[in-house]
């Protein structure tokens, strides 16, 4: 990789963003975006080679301002990227009747519509100099099944994994475009779970192979950035433990 091209991750403030910088930043030089810079210095402190990689403060909820604030960056930076990781995420459990336009729209936003934004921005030949060659979402198993209280959530991951297929048939070859889609694993935004000790039983007892941790899933978002996965877009990666064939549980 030159010095120049940059491995862009967002949501690497924490939970899986956070354990995929780390193991990516000994072989890419990265980029790491969140809304908090200090979080992101941690981030940054655990990184290999810490020396080699920027941060990108981004409030991704701000969809008006995020193509021109990622625009000026690159040029500011004189940098190009090539590989994109969207980690940022809100789950938000709410049922049916308490869901309220601004908390759909919100969710909406973080999960999907900035993945678009920056997918289009990244792709450009004036911006990056058409230098993008490989996606990968993070998004869930929840986006192939279903679960009380997640109908927002669910619906904006699947429709992160349908813009996934058709992005990756628009862009290739040029850029492969894939996503992993995660068990349940224990991260910041699902902390407020993993506390309800008799909750998490219930669920383990629903995963032949336990439950997963972050390292599980950066493996895999490694491998798809590798050339080992070159033959490999439009793919929904399912990484969940057993969980979402287990029709016993």
């Amino acid at each position: 990789m030159q010095n120049n091209e940059y491995l862009l991750i967002t949501g690497a403030s924490s939970g899986i963003g956070r354990q995929c910088a780390i193991q990516l930043s000994e072989k890419y030089n990265l980029i790491l975006c969140a809304r908090r810079e200090d979080k992101l210095q941690e981030t940054k402190g655990l990184c290999k080679n810490p020396e080699k990689h920027l941060i990108f403060v981004c409030d991704l909820e701000h969809i008006e301002t995020l193509e021109n604030n990622l625009i000026n960056f690159i040029k500011e930076k004189n940098i190009t990227i090539n590989k994109f990781l969207h980690c940022a995420g809100t789950m938000g459990m709410l049922p049916l009747k308490l869901v309220t336009p601004d908390f759909m729209i919100n969710c909406l936003k973080i999960n999907l519509v900035s993945a678009e934004i920056i997918t289009k921005t990244l792709t450009g030949k004036r911006h990056n100099a058409n230098m993008l060659n490989n996606i990968v979402f993070i998004s869930s198993n929840i986006s192939n099944m279903g679960a009380k209280a997640f109908s927002v959530y669910s619906a904006s991951k699947s429709g992160l994994d349908g813009m996934m297929r058709s992005l990756a048939m628009e862009l290739a070859p040029k850029v492969r475009v894939n996503s992993v889609l995660p068990g349940a694993v224990e991260t910041e935004m699902t902390k407020s779970i993993y506390e309800d000790e008799e909750k998490i039983k219930e669920i383990e007892s629903t995963y032949p192979l336990g439950l997963g941790s972050a390292h599980n899933i950066a493996d895999v978002v490694e491998f798809l950035f590798s050339d080992k996965a070159s033959w490999i877009t439009g793919q929904q990666i399912i990484v969940d433990g057993g969980r979402s064939i287990n029709i016993s549980g």
